[in-house]
C-alpha cells in the first residue's frame, strides 16, 4: 500500500488545539480512533508540507 493506492474507506479528520498547547490531528474509521498531537512548530511543517502537495497535485491535474 502507499500513496497511490485507493481505498474504499471514509474517514473523519479533526483538526485542532489541545489544552495542553499541542495541534491534534484526530483521524476516525469505523473501529479505529488516531489521535496524533504536535508541537506547533511541527504542525506548521505538516501545513507547509501539505501545501506543497497542493501545488504539486494542481500541476498534475493542469497537465
Amino acid at each position: 500500500m502507499g500513496i497511490n493506492t485507493e481505498r474504499d474507506i471514509e474517514a473523519n479528520l479533526q483538526i485542532g488545539p489541545t489544552d495542553k498547547g499541542m495541534v491534534r490531528l484526530f483521524i476516525e474509521a469505523p473501529g479505529v480512533e488516531i489521535p496524533m498531537d504536535f508541537e506547533p512548530e511541527e504542525a506548521e511543517e505538516i501545513a507547509e508540507e501539505i501545501l506543497a502537495a497542493v501545488q504539486a497535485a494542481r500541476a498534475i491535474g493542469a497537465r
